[in-house]
């Protein structure tokens, strides 16, 4: 900068005010050149803001969440036992899960590496592989009516003593059935023979082998199971059923783990992950097999065994249960409280090489190995049902802590809680075993995830009727939202910006920003689902609030709202397909043009239609209005388009057949209903106005069916047993009649009056 100073001293002002203005000017350049970049506050920091918390099992409370490392979650989830159908149960976990890892994935943006696992060896499929095989054979043989009828009666003995030595008095009561079943299957045989028809031999005989197959195949196992040797009878059976499992997630849109594991593919690493804690001195063999020390591992200062549930500890009940039904009578354990890390294979059970011999491993041990395989020492999540908190997942901790030694294998341990049905433990001798088939044979399975997300995960989730019902009404509710919101932006209330931002789009913004925190608040809060959909169905309420009290304009603000709702819905997996669009998807998820496409031409025929209904109302063509019906709720909903008049213009609206369909079953089931009541109302009036007309002396004398004597006025005085009736009983009658007469005297005067 140019000093003024010199200039200043030689220059003589011709005045004071041209002094008065170079001083000033002076000043302000003195100021300019010291200027700095002025202070900045920074806004208030909100301390009390919410934070993600998850229940764990391992404390028993919501605790604040945070990764081992980063951003990265390691998460490993128990996976099935494939050995028959998934099942209701099934389905409250992997849904359950999948929501949650949908939500930490996509809502709070953690980068997880899921894995599952998949037990494709154990007791249950043992023992199911050889029956199955067993009794396909069985059928196929020749043999005569004697001999099959020798063997069923061999068989209802067999099975009767097993049901007998059961003390469990669930699983009694489940065996009891198929007992039953087969023993009438052979009487009914017997009987057939005795008939000499042979279709009616042929029929019984079909009849007795499919009754009989549960206890046949338990009776065959007994004999010949020790015989079977090949391998491949097992390996057939988990991967028919694992497929069969895979089919139902995709179904019930669950996302597939990122890893994938295979007991019988990881059977190396679990050898040397137990020949490690035997080397760690918490394992020890014994004739053949090898066992967890329970009681070296809890005394040795560092480790604490069963951390989820220590009340559990001694309980050799849970954990026979959980050595599984092919347990080694002959095992030489230590403690009844350990349990086995490798099974000595018996005659007829898979085998692998091993430094201990031909053996297989332990239900509990696959989950360490294989987990630890991945991930290492530690995982941040492990998740399973809350059924096996113990001995399980109490015994994985256990074996991990021991392969590693050192403490705290998992950080978080989520559980799922129990599925119940219609208030009932699910149980096949219930009647009300639901596989995931049978479920969405009745439901979509966004019903069924809606059902899910309408509950905790933790707790337990009753699957009844009103549970879905309760679904359905929110989905239903929240497509209509969406599909009034997109007619309402094809009419006029564009997307795009300009207009007047009035007090009505200034409550739907509010509105917006606080469910926005309300979600937020409670996802944060153990992923509480439940109460982020009652916060967007307020903003829903709110948003047909807005379209009551506004005309068509410029409304980015409806848009964003809709947006809002899809997008968190599409988080939890309610919604498949790319994100950024409006409501559920019509179709085919992955055909996202298809409403955009054919909207035009459904506007434009709904137009015609409704010029057509104008001209036949004024010309009064009743056959034409006929058609312009039949086009509305026949040939429309065909295609998946439903017409809705109102008053001042007809709504179009474009949704799946099947929904449609769904529609149309309901209102004919409620229309039933009410035809039912009013048939049922009609009929009790009917049979008032008949019972009137009874003599009050004869409406006893008809109930031969409850007394034997009556006296004179036709009071009853003796039971149908000829027992004398008590005195409080004669009066209440006494009242009855005196009732009766009443009623029988306002009839008589109906008469006369007519």
């Amino acid at each position: 900068m140019i000093s003024v100073v010199p200039f200043v001293k030689e220059y003589n002002y011709p005045c004071s005010y041209c002094r008065y203005l170079f001083d000033s000017c002076t000043q302000r350049f003195a100021k300019m050149s010291k200027r700095n970049q002025p202070s900045w506050t920074p806004p208030a920091r909100q301390e009390n803001g919410a934070v993600l918390k998850l229940f764990n099992s391992l404390t028993r409370q919501k605790e604040i969440f945070q990764c081992s490392k980063g951003n990265r979650i390691n998460w490993y989830s128990c996976g099935p036992t494939v050995y028959d159908a998934s099942h209701m149960g099934h389905a409250r976990s992997y849904i359950s899960f999948d929501i949650l890892r949908r939500i930490l994935s996509n809502y709070f943006g953690y980068d997880i590496l899921f894995v599952m696992n998949i037990t494709d060896i154990d007791d249950k499929i043992i023992k199911r592989a050889r029956q199955n095989y067993l009794y396909e054979k069985y059928i196929e043989e020749e043999r005569s009516l004697n001999n099959l009828l020798d063997d069923a009666t061999v068989v209802v003995d067999y099975y009767g003593e097993v049901v007998r030595n059961t003390a469990d008095p669930d699983k009694k009561t489940s065996l009891q059935k198929p007992l039953d079943n087969v023993a009438n299957a052979v009487q009914r045989l017997k009987l057939a023979v005795e008939t000499k028809d042979e279709e009616k031999i042929f029929i019984a005989k079909t009849e007795m082998l499919k009754s009989a197959k549960d206890p046949l195949s338990e009776w065959l196992d007994s004999k010949y199971g020790a015989d079977i040797k090949d391998n491949a009878i097992f390996v057939k059976l988990s991967r028919h059923w694992e497929n069969e499992f895979h089919k139902d997630m995709k179904a019930l849109n669950i996302l597939p783990p990122d890893v994938l594991t295979r007991v019988t593919e990881y059977v190396p690493q679990i050898v040397a992950f137990i020949k490690k804690i035997i080397d760690n001195g918490l394992a020890y063999e014994s004739n053949g097999s090898v066992y967890f020390n329970v009681c070296e591992f809890d005394n040795s200062g560092k480790h604490h065994y069963a951390r989820l549930v220590p009340e559990a500890y001694g309980d050799t009940k849970s954990l026979q249960e959980g050595e599984g039904d092919l347990a080694d009578e002959n095992s030489e354990k230590k403690s009844p409280n350990d349990f086995a890390l490798w099974k000595r294979s018996k005659a007829g059970e898979p085998s692998w090489d091993s430094p201990w011999g031909q053996g297989r491993p332990g239900w509990h041990i696959e989950c360490s190995a294989m987990a630890g395989d991945v991930f290492g020492s530690k995982l941040d999540i492990h998740t399973g049902g809350v059924d096996l908190k113990f001995p399980h997942h109490d015994n994985e901790m256990a074996q991990s802590e021991a392969y590693y030694d050192e403490p705290g294998w998992v950080n978080y341990f989520l559980h799922t809680g129990h599925l119940t049905i219609a208030g009932c433990k699910m149980s096949k001798s219930f009647k009300n075993f639901v596989t995931i088939s049978d479920a969405l044979q009745r439901y979509t399975a966004r019903q069924l995830r809606i059902a899910f997300l309408l509950h905790s995960w933790n707790n337990t989730l009753d699957y009844s009727d009103n549970t879905m019902e309760m679904a359905i009404q929110t989905e239903k509710m929240f497509n209509e939202f969406f599909l009034t919101v997109k007619d309402s932006l094809r009419n006029g209330y564009d997307e795009g910006c300009g207009g007047v931002w009035d007090e009505q789009e200034q409550q739907l913004s509010d509105k917006l920003s606080a469910v926005k925190e309300q979600v937020h608040e409670a996802l944060c809060d153990n992923i509480d689902t439940r109460s982020a959909l009652d916060a967007l169905r307020e903003l829903v309420g709110a948003v047909h609030v807005y379209l009551r009290n506004t005309t068509p304009r410029n409304s980015p603000i409806l848009a964003a709202a809709a947006r809002y709702v899809t997008d968190i819905l599409h988080i939890f997996g309610a919604i498949d397909g790319p994100r950024g669009l409006i409501g559920f998807p019509v179709g085919d998820a992955t055909n996202a043009g298809l409403e955009e496409a054919v909207m035009s031409y459904l506007e434009a025929l709904s137009t015609f239609r409704g010029s057509v209904r104008d001209a036949a109302r004024s010309a009064g063509a009743t056959e034409v209005l006929a058609l312009c019906d039949a086009l509305r709720d026949v040939v429309l909903p065909e295609l998946g388009v439903r017409l809705e008049d109102k008053p001042d213009r007809t709504i179009v609206k474009l949704v799946s057949k099947e929904e449609i369909a769904r529609e149309r079953e309901e209102k004919k089931r409620v229309e039933a209903e009410k035809q039912k009541k009013k048939e049922e109302l009609l009929k009790a009036q009917k049979a008032k106005e008949e019972q009137k007309k009874i003599p009050p002396q004869e409406m006893f004398r008809r109930e031969t069916d409850k007394y034997s004597q009556f006296d004179d006025k036709g009071l009853p005085t003796h039971d149908l047993e000829g027992k004398e009736l008590s005195k409080g009983a004669l009066k209440k009658l006494q009242k009855l009649q005196q009732a009766q007469e009443k009623k029988y005297n306002e009839y008589l005067a109906s008469l006369n009056n007519s």
